[in-house]
């Protein structure tokens, strides 16, 4: 069995860790932005395809000391790199964390990439070229004291980057996050659902992978462990078939989305397209104040604007009053959900609040409301 590290968004641990051991993780720990874990290398795999709450999965390989940069590099360098990396791929660093000596992270980077290249010139007489946007290894080092933990990054790209989403509209929804957002507000496949603000169209995309058991790692064409010396084609071959079997052909139950952009629902639709679900959910274009239950329960769920400047958070004031009135009016029977960055603007709204979940967009802090339509 080996260790594992998933980096998860801050205040999303305990979610992550429900997941991973529901994807057949052991010894789960929850940490600040992270959770460890145990497994093999199916397991490995298996979290990179089924994952819909984690940005990256690492893979620790050494733990060493880091005073200053001389003796990080000269660390760096007893390492055998050729374990892990042929001088014929590309490579990327990158850290986090930092000490009263290597307090900043670029150079960092920088001091073990340079061990690593100079440890392959003199066994190889030729390095690996930097490609900081597609590598075909990418090393994470992260510092805490005195100690700098490497890993190689498993998965490439973030995990977010479902791969589906190639249009998107202003302030978009990270899909890791709207994933998340799911399973605090406890989303059934069973129920109706409604993102009455869809924008680009990540959440209602987003419960339709979960209501049809899709794999968000499917969409991706590729991992950064593909790209190992270790990687074993026929287990991955063998989660995919297995994943593709497991997917549902029909919804149990509507997901609606609703926006009166029409540019900006374009980009939902493209995006529905880009993942075959078309044909599976249902996005209009409608004023808010026009929109009307698709059903006589079910759960809401919307992102709407938090406002920056005094102008639009009084503007914004009228959109948070309409969405309490026309859920009050028109909804009696749903669950609503509004994940607000704004406290004087969740006022607006006007109803009362059964439950209140902090968690963070980005690094903005908000609150996820609950709101029970009777």
């Amino acid at each position: 069995m080996n260790q594992y590290y998933a980096k998860v968004a801050k205040g999303l641990e305990a979610i992550a860790a429900q997941e991973l051991e529901s994807l057949g993780a052991t010894n789960v720990t929850p940490e600040f932005t992270g959770v460890s874990f145990t497994g093999d290398k199916t397991l490995l795999y298996r979290v990179n395809l089924w994952a819909r709450t984690i940005f990256r999965v690492l893979v620790p390989i050494a733990e060493v000391r880091c005073v200053n940069r001389e003796i990080l590099y000269k660390e760096i360098k007893k390492i055998d790199w050729a374990d892990y990396i042929s001088p014929k791929n590309t490579l990327a660093v990158h850290c986090t964390g930092g000490n009263e000596r290597l307090n900043h992270t670029h150079y960092t980077a920088l001091q073990i990439k340079d061990a690593i290249t100079d440890q392959q010139m003199q066994k190889f007489r030729y390095r690996s070229n930097v490609d900081i946007k597609n590598p075909d290894i990418l090393i994470n080092g992260h510092i805490q004291g005195n100690r700098c933990l490497l890993s190689l990054d498993s998965s490439g790209s973030s995990l977010h980057q479902r791969g589906y989403r190639l249009a998107m509209g202003f302030a978009p929804l990270k899909e890791t996050l709207a994933a998340a957002l799911l399973e605090m507000a406890e989303y059934s496949p069973d129920l109706p659902f409604l993102d009455p603000l869809c924008g680009s169209g990540t959440l209602p995309l987003e419960a339709s992978l979960k209501a049809l058991n899709i794999a968000p790692g499917l969409y991706r064409n590729e991992f950064g462990f593909m790209k190992w010396h270790d990687f074993d084609d026929s287990i991955w071959q063998g989660l995919l078939v297995e994943a593709k079997n497991s997917q549902l052909t029909e919804l149990k139950a509507i997901i609606m989305g609703s926006d009166r952009d029409q540019n900006v629902l374009s980009h939902a639709r493209t995006n529905a397209q880009k993942c075959g679900l078309e044909d599976k959910i249902k996005l209009i274009q409608g004023e808010l104040s026009e929109l009307e239950a698709p059903a006589d329960k079910g759960m809401i769920i919307c992102n709407p604007p938090y406002g920056e400047r005094l102008g639009e958070v009084e503007e914004l004031g009228k959109l948070y009053k309409m969405l309490g009135d026309i859920f009050k009016q028109r909804f009696t029977g749903w669950t609503a959900f509004i994940l607000t960055g704004n406290k004087q603007l969740s006022k607006q709204v006007g109803l009362r609040t059964s439950r209140r979940i902090a968690v963070y967009n980005g690094s903005i802090p908000c609150t996820l409301l609950k709101y029970e339509l009777y």
